[in-house]
C-alpha cells in the first residue's frame, strides 16, 4: 500500500529539539524550540503536534528562560555539559549490512547467524557491533492501522524478538526505510516510531519512489528560513523551522522528537540519496552519514570509481558526520586480495562507515584478516582526529582531474599518533610510488620521520625528505604511519625540500637551493 507523504493542509515544519537544553550543533547550550513546538501542528510519521495559543507560547518561552536562569544561578551542582550531549555516531559506524550478501533473500535465521558470527569471529571485539537489515523485511501491505508489518514467513518471531536477541549479543540493530512512496524494492517505508518500538538503534533512509513535484513541492534539503528569525534580538529563542519539511528533514525531525519523548538516544540516521543532491554540503544537519555515490559492485572498476568521486569531497567527513562510500564488498565478487585491501584501506582511512556485506559463514581467512586489521581500524576509529585522508598529489593525472579508472594515488591525513599516508597503485602492473614528505601539509620541514607499515605491521626505518614504496602490486595499496623522529641529519640534502620557498633574508634564493 502506498505511503502518502503529502503534508496535512495547513501544516508547517518543525524541528523537534533534543531532550536537553542543547538543541544546537556543537557544545553551545541553547533552549528547545518551544515556540515552534507550541505554535505548529504537523504529522511526522505518526507524531502529531497540536497548536497552542500565541499567548501560551510566549508564556512558556518566558517561563522556561526564567527557570533555566534560576537553575543556573542557584543550583548546588555545577552544570555538566558532557551529560547534555546525546549525539550519536561520533565515529564511523562499524558493523554488518545484509544487502550485498543476500539482497532480498533475508530472514531472521540469516540475520541472527551473521550477528552471532560477528561475535564468534572476533569482529565485535574490534568494534563491528551494528547489525543492519536492509530492504525486503516487510509485507507489501500495511496493517489496517497503517503500520508496517514484518514479513510473517521471513521473520515469524517478530522484530522485537529479533532486536532482543541482537542486543543480548552486545550488538545494536539497524533497519531500512525510504523517503518516497515505497522502498527501492516496492515495500512500504517511513515509520520512525514503529522502528524505535521494534527496538532498532539505526535507520538507513533510501530515496526511491519519490512523489512528483506537485505533491511534495520541496527538494531534499528544504527551504531555509524564508521569513527570518521572529526574535532576532533574543538569542534564547531559536528561529522557527523552515516552512516546508524536506524529504530527509521530515524523518530527522521525527527521530529528534521521538528521542525527546522517549528519553532514549536518537536513532543513528544514515541518509542514502546516492550523492545526487550533494549531501556532503547539508546532510550533517540531519544525520550521521550520507551516501556519496551510486551503489557499489564487487569489482575493481566500481572501487576506483567511488574512490575517484570521493577524492574531491573527502574534506566533508569529521566527527558525527561521514561520507558513506557504501557497504563493503570484501569477500564478494572477483576482487583480488590486493584489490580488497585497497578497498578496505580507502574506506577506513577516508572515514566511511565500515559495514561488512558478505556471508560471514563462508568468509575466507584472507578476507577476514583484511577486516580485522587493527592498525587500519585504529585510524578509522581515532577518537581525537575525525577527519579523512585527502589527496596531496593525484599521480597519473594532473591534480584535481577526475578519472574513474585512475583516481588520486597519493593521500595523507592527521591522526592522534602521527601522519597517515595512503598510496594506491591504480595501474595494472607493479609500480614504485615515491613522494616528498613535505608534499603533505601535515609534515614538518627539516624533520625526519619513523615509518610504520600498517599492513605488514613492521617498522620500516626512517624517512628523510623523501619516501619510495617499491614494487607496489597492481591495484595494491600502501598504508603508512609516520611519526616525528627529530631533526633531520646534517647535510641531508639541499637547504630546502621546496626550492621555490628557500629564500634568504636579502630576498634571493639560498645558494644550493
Amino acid at each position: 500500500m502506498a505511503h502518502d507523504l503529502k503534508p496535512v493542509p495547513g501544516d508547517l515544519g518543525v524541528t523537534a529539539p533534543h531532550p536537553t537544553v542543547d538543541d544546537r550543533k556543537g557544545d553551545n547550550p541553547g533552549i528547545p524550540d518551544i515556540n515552534a513546538l507550541a505554535r505548529r501542528r504537523v504529522s511526522l510519521y505518526g507524531i502529531t503536534l497540536r497548536p497552542s495559543s500565541t499567548l501560551l507560547v510566549g508564556s512558556l518561552a518566558l517561563l522556561l528562560a526564567s527557570s533555566l536562569s534560576a537553575w543556573t544561578l542557584f543550583s548546588a551542582e555545577p552544570r555538566n555539559v558532557q551529560e547534555l550531549d546525546i549525539r550519536v555516531a561520533k565515529l564511523p559506524v562499524l558493523g554488518y549490512n545484509t544487502w550485498n550478501a543476500y539482497h532480498c533473500d533475508i530472514n531472521e535465521t540469516i540475520v541472527l547467524q551473521d550477528a552471532r558470527l560477528l561475535v564468534s569471529l572476533g569482529l565485535a571485539d574490534l568494534g563491528y557491533t551494528q547489525v543492519n537489515i536492509d530492504d525486503c523485511y516487510s509485507e507489501k501491505n500495511r496493517s489496517a492501522s497503517g503500520d508496517i508489518v514484518a514479513d510473517k514467513l521471513r521473520f515469524p518471531s517478530g522484530m522485537n524478538n529479533l532486536t532482543d536477541q541482537i542486543h543480548a549479543l552486545g550488538l545494536k540493530a539497524g533497519i531500512y526505510s525510504d523517503s518516497g512512496w515505497f522502498t527501492c524494492q516496492l515495500y512500504p517505508g517511513s515509520d520512525a516510531k514503529l522502528f524505535q518500538d521494534w527496538g532498532f538503534d539505526y535507520l538507513k533512509f533510501d530515496n526511491c519512489a519519490i512523489p512528483y513535484d506537485e505533491i511534495i513541492r520541496e527538494g531534499i534539503v528544504g527551504s531555509a528560513y524564508p521569513h527570518g528569525t521572529p526574535y532576532p534580538h533574543n538569542p534564547l529563542i531559536p528561529a522557527p523551522a523552515p516552512a516546508h519539511l524536506a524529504e530527509y528533514k521530515r524523518m530527522a525531525d521525527a527521530i529528534a522528537q521521538l528521542s525527546q519523548e522517549s528519553g532514549k538516544p536518537p536513532l543513528i540516521f544514515s541518509l542514502c540519496e546516492w550523492g545526487e543532491e550533494q549531501p556532503w554540503l547539508w546532510a550533517r544537519r540531519y544525520g550521521q552519514s550520507w551516501r556519496t555515490t551510486g551503489d557499489i559492485s564487487p569489482n575493481w572498476g566500481s572501487i576506483t570509481d567511488i574512490i575517484n568521486q570521493n577524492s574531491f569531497i573527502a574534506w566533508a567527513s569529521d566527527f558525527y558526520g561521514h561520507n558513506d562510500m557504501d557497504i563493503l564488498e570484501v569477500g564478494n565478487g572477483d576482487l583480488t586480495y590486493e584489490e580488497a585491501k585497497t578497498h578496505f584501506t580507502a574506506w577506513a582511512l577516508m572515514k566511511s562507515p565500515l559495514l561488512i556485506g558478505t556471508d560471514l559463514s563462508k568468509i575466507r581467512k584472507r578476507d577476514l584478516s583484511i577486516l580485522k586489521n587493527q592498525e587500519i581500524l585504529a585510524i578509522s576509529q581515532d577518537p581525537v582526529v575525525g577527519t579523512s585522508v585527502t589527496p596531496f598529489r593525484w599521480g597519473i593525472n594532473p591534480d584535481w582531474v577526475s578519472n574513474r579508472t585512475h583516481p588520486a594515488q597519493f593521500w595523507s591525513g592527521e591522526s592522534q599518533n602521527g601522519t597517515v599516508f595512503m598510496l594506491i597503485n591504480t595501474l595494472d602492473h607493479p609500480a614504485d610510488l615515491s613522494f616528498s614528505l613535505t608534499e603533505s601539509p601535515w609534515i614538518r620541514a627539516g624533520r625526519q620521520y619513523a615509518v610504520r607499515d600498517l599492513w605488514t605491521h613492521t617498522a620500516n626505518g626512517t624517512a628523510v625528505r623523501n619516501f619510495t614504496a617499491h614494487h607496489v602490486p597492481a591495484h595494491g595499496v600502501v598504508a603508512l604511519l609516520l611519526t616525528d623522529a627529530g631533526d633531520e641529519p646534517p647535510h641531508a640534502g639541499p637547504p630546502c625540500a621546496r626550492p621555490a620557498w628557500c629564500i634568504s633574508r636579502n630576498g634571493t634564493l639560498v645558494p644550493g637551493a
